[in-house]
C-alpha cells in the first residue's frame, strides 16, 4: 500500500499500487504536457522573437536599400536635370549658330549679288566702250573704202590713179608742209633712167639730208578684167629708189581691197626689198611722221659721217653705225606694225571675251538665285532630318508651347 499526503489539507491517503500507478501516470503525463507545452511556449516566443528581430533586421535593410534608391533615383535626376539642362543649351547654342550661319549666307548671298550687279554693269560700260570704238573705226575705215569705191565707180582708170595722187599730194600740203617747211615733195618728173615713180619726199636738217622716201601711188577700176596685186610693183618701186638715190620705199595701194594683211594698217615687206613699205591712203600721213621722226635720230650720226668722210678718216665704222640704226629701226618699224595689227586682233578677242564674261555673270547670277531660294526654303524640319534626338527634342518644346497657349 502507498500513502500520499496532501498539499493543501494534510490529509493522508492509503492507496494500493494498481491506484499509485494509475496517479503516477495521471501526474507522470499532466507534468510531460505542462513540460511540453512550457517547451513549445518558449520555442515559440524564441521563434517569435526571432521573427520580430528578422522582420526589424528585413525592415532595416529595406530602409537602408529605400534610402540607397532614394539617393540614385535623386542622383538620376540631377544627372537627367543636367543633361537636360546641357542639351537644352546645345539646342539653342545649335540654332543660333545656325541662325547665325544662315544670316551669314545671306549676307554673302546679298553681298555676290551685289557684286555681280557691279561687275556685270562694269563689263557692260567695258564692252559698250569697246563696241563703241570698235564700230568708230569699223566707221571710219568703211567710209574710207565707201568714199574710194564712190571714186572708182565715178571715175575711169587714169583719173583714179590721178586721184590717188592728188590726195596724197593735198593731205602733204595741207597737214604736213607746215610742219617741215624746209622739206621737198614734189613729183618725180625725170624718165632718163626709163622708169619713174610718183613722189619723191626729202628733209634736210643744217644742209644735210637725213631722209628720202620714193612713193609709188596705186589703184584700179573694180570692173578691171585683169586684177593687180601690190607685189606686181615691189620690183619697179625698188629700182626706181635706187636710180633715185632714196633710202626709203612707200607703196600707197588700194590693190586688194580684200587683204587683211594690207587692210590691218602699215606692212613691213623689206623681207622682199630693203626698207619698203606698203600702206593704205589713210595711213600716208602717219608713214612719213614715223619715218621722219625715226631719221631725225640718225642726223648726228650722219653729221660726223660727213665730217670724218672731209678729214679723210676711216668711216667704216660710223657707217656701220648708222646702218645698223637703219637696219633696227626698220625692224623695230615692222614690229610696231605687227604690234598695230595684234591690238585690232585684241580687241576683237576682247569683245569676244567680253561676251563670255556677261554669259557668265548671267550664269553666276542663275546659281545666287537658286542658292537663296535654299536658304529660304531651309526649315527646322530639314534641320532636324536624320537626327532623331533632336527631332524629339523640337517636338516636346512645341507640344510644351501648344500647352501653355491653352
Amino acid at each position: 500500500m502507498r500513502e500520499l499526503r496532501c498539499p493543501h489539507c494534510g490529509n493522508i491517503l492509503t492507496i494500493d499500487e494498481a491506484d499509485y500507478a494509475s496517479l503516477a501516470n495521471q501526474v507522470k503525463g499532466a507534468e510531460f504536457n505542462a513540460e511540453v507545452q512550457r517547451r513549445l511556449a518558449e520555442l515559440k516566443a524564441q521563434r517569435d522573437a526571432q521573427e520580430q528581430a528578422r522582420a526589424a533586421q528585413a525592415g532595416q535593410k529595406f530602409q537602408a536599400e529605400l534610402f540607397g534608391r532614394d539617393q540614385e533615383i535623386s542622383a538620376l535626376k540631377g544627372r537627367l536635370d543636367s543633361l537636360e539642362e546641357r542639351k537644352q543649351l546645345e539646342l539653342a547654342k545649335a540654332v543660333s549658330s545656325k541662325d547665325t550661319e544662315i544670316a551669314s549666307l545671306k549676307a554673302q548671298m546679298q553681298q555676290l549679288r551685289s557684286d555681280s550687279q557691279l561687275k556685270k554693269s562694269q563689263a557692260e560700260l567695258q564692252e559698250k566702250a569697246l563696241r563703241e570704238e570698235y564700230e568708230n573705226r569699223l566707221k571710219f575705215v568703211q567710209e574710207q573704202v565707201d568714199y574710194y569705191k564712190d571714186l572708182k565707180t565715178r571715175m575711169s582708170t587714169k583719173m583714179v590713179g590721178e586721184t590717188l595722187e592728188s590726195h596724197c599730194s593735198t593731205v602733204y600740203n595741207s597737214e604736213l608742209r607746215p610742219l617741215m617747211p624746209g622739206a621737198y615733195f614734189e613729183k618725180d618728173n625725170d624718165a632718163s633712167g626709163g622708169s619713174k615713180g610718183d613722189f619723191i619726199f626729202r628733209d634736210y636738217s643744217d644742209g644735210t639730208e637725213y631722209i628720202s622716201i620714193m612713193f609709188e601711188m596705186k589703184n584700179e577700176m573694180d570692173e578691171t578684167a585683169t586684177k593687180h596685186k601690190n607685189e606686181d610693183f615691189f620690183r619697179k618701186l625698188d629700182a626706181d629708189r635706187n636710180a633715185k638715190g632714196c633710202e626709203y620705199a612707200v607703196l600707197v595701194s588700194l590693190l586688194e581691197p580684200d587683204s587683211e594683211l594690207y587692210n590691218g594698217g602699215i606692212v613691213d615687206v623689206s623681207y622682199r626689198y630693203p626698207k619698203m613699205y606698203v600702206i593704205r591712203p589713210q595711213f600716208f600721213k602717219s608713214m612719213i611722221t614715223l619715218l621722219v621722226n625715226a631719221a631725225k635720230k640718225s642726223i648726228e650720226y650722219q653729221k660726223e659721217l660727213m665730217l670724218a668722210r672731209s678729214q679723210s678718216v676711216d668711216v667704216t665704222k660710223f657707217e656701220e653705225q648708222l646702218n645698223t640704226f637703219k637696219d633696227a629701226f626698220g625692224r623695230n618699224y615692222r614690229l610696231a606694225s605687227e604690234k598695230f595689227r595684234t591690238a585690232i586682233e585684241e580687241i576683237d578677242k576682247s569683245i569676244a571675251h567680253l561676251q563670255k564674261i556677261k554669259d557668265a555673270l548671267i550664269g553666276s547670277e542663275n546659281n545666287l538665285r537658286l542658292a537663296n531660294d535654299k536658304a529660304d526654303a531651309l526649315s527646322v524640319k530639314r534641320l532636324t532630318r536624320g537626327n532623331p534626338t533632336m527631332k524629339a527634342k523640337f517636338d516636346a518644346a512645341r507640344d510644351a508651347s501648344q500647352q501653355n497657349d491653352d
